[in-house]
């Protein structure tokens, strides 16, 4: 990253355009596979922002498996695919599945939302007993990313994928953030792709363009939020089983 030119982030943008910068750089062969990143310090002087948004970015990077964080904080670029679609390759039931067979094979699919479930739903509850403040800052800036995108018309994914990346964060738990972040970004491309391949079923296409899924799905992250927030954990329980049981029959054109 040395010598490589970055633009200082407005306030409003906080970590997406850190995470937009960084992740451009790296799909355009800027920093390559195994190329060492600064310092999350010297980053934020770079970029102009925290070294809370700096890391928020970072995290995101991991999720989409473009950067390893190990021990210490050092941050590696691992390139176009990296950990997480890796590991996803190489869970049960999905050897040998590319990323397109991935969005298309429903068996697939259905193994990873279950296992998403089981994740979700036990943070849903740790996150609702240990939340901090900077947690609950990260889950309202997505939210706020989330409405921005319903009320435009928007995409609304990346902001999707943020939010319940900040509510594993929020469970205090390293184990189970490493469980969910090695299934989140290779998950969030499956349904993504799900929804928009001409293999989908006519009502998820349809629903996929709407407005009005759009938002739902705010109301349901509110809600959790709310839920987390209040440190109420049966009712954060609730509202993520809700809201996955609502994913699930969406996605299967139920």
């Amino acid at each position: 990253m040395n010598g490589t030119p970055v633009t200082p982030v407005p306030r409003r943008s906080h970590y997406e355009e850190v995470t937009e910068q960084l992740k451009a750089q790296i799909l355009q062969g800027r920093l390559k596979a195994g190329d060492r990143l600064p310092s999350t310090k010297e980053m934020s002087e770079r970029f102009g922002v925290s070294r809370s948004v700096t890391r928020e970015a970072l995290s995101a990077l991991k999720a989409m498996g473009l950067i390893e964080i190990r021990q210490g904080g050092a941050c590696r670029v691992i390139g176009r695919g990296g950990a997480a679609t890796a590991q996803a390759a190489d869970a049960p039931g999905t050897q040998g599945l590319s990323p397109a067979a991935l969005r298309l094979d429903r068996s697939a699919l259905a193994h990873m939302l279950e296992a998403r479930s089981m994740l979700e739903v036990s943070n849903a509850a740790l996150a609702a007993a240990k939340r901090t403040d900077a947690d609950l800052e990260r889950l309202r800036e997505a939210l706020a990313d989330m409405e921005h995108a319903a009320a435009g018309g928007a995409d609304a994914d990346e902001a999707d994928l943020r939010f319940h990346m900040a509510l594993a964060r929020a469970g205090q738990n390293p184990v189970l953030l490493r469980v969910f972040e090695s299934i989140a970004m290779p998950l969030h491309a499956a349904i993504a792709g799900t929804r928009r391949e001409p293999a989908a079923g006519p009502a998820v296409q349809e629903r996929s363009s709407s407005e009005g899924i759009s938002r739902q799905l705010l109301e349901e992250h509110t809600a959790i939020y709310e839920a987390v927030a209040s440190c109420d954990q049966d009712r954060a329980v609730q509202q993520m089983r809700l809201h996955l049981e609502h994913m699930e029959a969406f996605l299967t054109d139920g």
